[in-house]
Formats: structure tokens, C-alpha cells, sequence
């Protein structure tokens, strides 16, 4: 049988060449790897990061514009990973009639009257005017409504306060609901922030709205960047590590 030097002593191929790279898309900043030497044009998002596999001449704008088209599913996908999933500390909650409920570092007393599906507060007690027929479903839903609310009138003085620490317009707020992430800022959709902060103390929401403010001098997480949230929130640190620890134990609705 005939052998082929050639192939018995031919050098391996060699590794694909990895680059970290970094891309703006919907105001911000997405780092990714970028490993050339692939067949075809390929995107992976897992606990890793964002991974890009493409071909080896594949011009670098030819492959950001393929990240650019999308976008969209590639920020949802990024922000999944960003906070972690209810562990087993996080509570269940049932809304009833009192029920009680964590709000800014400490509770609020869930009351049940006769009604029309309607939310009213009184003090830091949370009435919920319900028909009789009401689930329990449609009673969580009331409470997640009323705790929105109280989310986007809290979150948005304290917008209002940061923004005038740097003498800069208070952008358009919003919340998210999905367990994503704590906030975001986007040149275009403005500041959106977490509702279920809401149910910690009211330090660690100010962390989290001071981070995003810095975002509007500062799109990036550069040296400048935590400079600007040091100034504005000079004990970022511990508040950030404290959100950590609580992210686990936040109540489930």
C-alpha cells in the first residue's frame, strides 16, 4: 500500500484566530469573540458571551452588519444571561387578603376590597378592589400593575435627581418586565430600568439608575465611565455586590 509522505508529516491545521472585539448596537456596547477561519457566517450566544464565527477574508464590516440585522434577538439573548434565574431562595408569592409584600426595603400590606379589578394605594398599603369572581392569577396581575406604577413614579424622581447631578436632561423612562436586566440606556428609547428593584431597599435602585445615567456621557464601561458613577453614586461598589446576593431571593409574582 502506497503512503503519502506528504500527508503522514503534513502540520496540523492551525486554530482559528480569536479576537475580541467590541460593537454599538441599540446604544450599547456588546463585546464579542470573533474566531475567523470558518466556512460560513455563525452567531452563538451562551454563558460565554457572544461568539462570531466567519469565514477567514470575510470583510469586518460585512460581519457587523450581519450583528446589526440582528440585533434585536441578539440583545434579548444577551440580556437572559444577565440576571440569574429565581434560585431556590426565591419566594412564591400568593396575593390575598393580607398578603404582605417587599417594597423598598420593607413591606406593604396587601388589602382585598369588593371592586372592579382597581388598584389604589393608601400610605404604603396596596388596595386591591377585586370582583368576586377574580382568580389568583388576576389578582397577581393587580399587584404587578400597582407595583409598576409605584416602580415608574419612584425610578423617575430618582432619574430626575441623577440627571440634574450632570446637568443633563432626563431622558424617557421605562420599565421592563422580563427577568433580563436591571437597566438599560439606549440613545434612541432613552433609560429603562427593572420594575421588581422595587421590592429592595432604595439604595441599591439609586445604584442601578446612577449606572445608567452615567451611560448618557459615558456609552461604554471604560475607566471614564466608572469615574462618572463613582461621582454620582460614590458607594457603587457595595451596592452592587448587595444587588447580587438579593437577586435570588426577590419574590416571584
Amino acid at each position: 500500500m502506497f503512503l503519502d509522505p506528504l500527508k503522514l508529516f503534513r502540520l496540523p491545521e492551525p486554530e482559528p484566530t480569536q479576537q475580541l472585539r467590541q460593537i454599538l448596537i441599540g446604544g450599547r456596547v456588546i463585546g464579542y469573540r470573533l474566531n475567523s477561519g470558518r466556512r460560513r457566517l455563525s452567531m452563538t450566544v451562551d454563558d460565554r458571551g457572544l461568539r462570531i464565527g466567519a469565514p477567514r477574508r470575510m470583510p469586518l464590516g460585512e460581519i457587523e452588519s450581519f450583528l446589526r440585522l440582528h440585533g434585536e434577538w441578539l440583545l434579548q439573548k444577551l440580556d437572559e444571561l444577565t440576571l440569574p434565574r429565581h434560585g431556590p431562595h426565591g419566594r412564591q408569592l400568593t396575593i390575598k387578603d393580607g398578603s404582605r409584600v417587599p417594597l423598598l426595603g420593607t413591606e406593604t400590606e396587601i388589602r382585598v376590597l369588593p371592586g372592579a379589578n382597581r388598584i389604589r394605594w393608601l400610605g404604603d398599603t396596596l388596595i386591591l378592589e377585586a370582583r368576586p369572581e377574580a382568580s389568583s392569577t388576576d389578582m397577581t396581575a393587580l399587584t404587578k400593575r400597582a407595583l409598576q406604577r409605584r416602580a415608574l413614579v419612584h425610578f423617575g424622581a430618582r432619574l430626575n435627581y441623577y440627571t440634574a447631578q450632570i446637568n443633563h436632561e432626563a431622558p424617557p423612562l421605562g420599565l421592563t418586565s422580563a427577568r433580563t436586566r436591571w437597566g438599560s440606556c439606549s440613545s434612541r428609547s432613552g433609560i429603562r430600568v427593572n420594575w421588581r428593584l422595587i421590592h429592595l431597599p432604595a439604595h441599591i435602585g439609586d445604584y442601578v439608575v446612577a449606572h445608567e445615567v452615567a451611560h448618557l456621557l459615558e456609552m461604554n464601561h471604560s475607566p471614564r465611565f466608572w469615574a462618572v458613577v463613582d461621582s454620582l453614586y460614590p458607594d457603587w461598589r457595595n451596592a452592587k455586590a448587595e444587588l447580587k446576593q438579593r437577586a435570588a431571593s426577590l419574590p416571584i409574582l
